[in-house]
């Protein structure tokens, strides 16, 4: 199977990708991150092996690239509405599947909508599954401010220390939109910190994105203006949002994957997340070689730790927390 299609969800027309080589396996929802940021054409160019396990949804959020619709305000841009939505589309899978329950798997931002999701209606999912895990992001960015700015001071890299001295987040600066896609993604990326270990540029991301057959000309045209809008919208709610005071417990099983030179959501931060979470069965699994985004940079311990541990139940939880 693969299939794109359009439904609407909550008065929204919003669209998704269905991959899969056998229909009948279990059924996995895919938060993307950003927010704004879909990432099935990141699975084209990096495989992540995800559908030989399960029927996986590739959906792209409300007002995220082929769901973007200018007539959508920013006043229904909150994330009680992505939980809507995200609960929506659950039962749409659901039905669609004959599934009583399914799997929730969310990637950066989307793990932040992922954790809330569960949080509301656990009734609806077999397990959660994190990676590069958002808990709370205001203490990562300036952990991963200060990381940037010892390595540049050590490299003497003077162009950076210039730019990143211009936002004083290490003294509780404000961590604004013009930091974080301009200064931010430069340095992380300069680093192996960001999105992945081997993206030296943020235009990497634009190429995969233009060169996605999945996509019309239109529907790259609307990932442009759905990644700025999106993240307009929902970047200070991601920043603000404290995951290990609001949510001490879930009441399914958690897996979380994080890669250990991930500085956009903070490894330590994850970890610090998953030791305080109470839930059924918790797992917490270090990808060495791996920055923000484990899928696709290790896809192949990826599966095998969710075919061995989390569908088949035979934990052995590579890092005990």
């Amino acid at each position: 199977m693969n299939e794109k299609f359009f439904i609407e969800i909550n008065g929204s027309k919003q669209g998704m990708f269905l991959q899969s080589e056998n229909t009948e396996s279990p059924v996995l929802l895919y938060l993307h991150g950003g927010p704004g940021s879909p990432e099935i054409a990141f699975a084209e160019k990096y495989p992540t092996g995800l559908e030989k396990l399960f029927t996986v949804c590739w959906w792209e959020q409300r007002c995220s690239g082929i769901s973007y619709d200018r007539k959508i305000t920013p006043k229904e841009m909150t994330l009680e509405q992505m939980v809507s939505d995200t609960i929506e589309v659950t039962h749409y899978l659901r039905n669609r599947f004959g599934k009583e329950k399914i799997y929730i798997m969310g990637h950066s931002w989307g793990s932040l909508l992922g954790v809330i999701t569960v949080k509301q209606q656990p009734e609806f999912f077999h397990a959660y599954i994190g990676i590069g895990q958002v808990a709370q992001q205001e203490r990562s960015e300036r952990l991963a401010y200060t990381y940037m700015l010892e390595e540049f001071c050590k490299s003497n890299d003077k162009k950076m220390i210039q730019q990143l001295k211009k936002f004083p987040i290490e003294t509780g600066g404000d961590i604004s939109l013009k930091y974080l896609v301009g200064v931010r993604s430069e340095g992380m990326n300069k680093l192996g910190i960001g999105v992945m270990r081997s993206m030296p540029s943020m235009l990497d991301f634009v190429a995969i994105v233009l060169r996605y057959k999945g996509y019309t000309l239109g529907d790259k045209f609307k990932f442009k203006q759905g990644s700025s809008f999106s993240l307009k919208c929902l970047c200070d709610c991601m920043i603000q949002m404290d995951l290990i005071e609001q949510v001490p417990c879930l009441q399914v099983p958690v897996y979380i994957f994080q890669g250990r030179h991930d500085y956009q959501a903070s490894y330590v931060v994850a970890k610090d997340f998953a030791t305080a979470l109470k839930a059924p069965i918790k797992g917490f699994y270090t990808f060495e070689n791996s920055a923000h985004s484990p899928c696709f940079e290790e896809p192949e311990k990826m599966c095998n730790i969710l075919r061995v541990d989390v569908l088949q139940k035979q934990v052995s939880l590579s890092d005990k927390i």
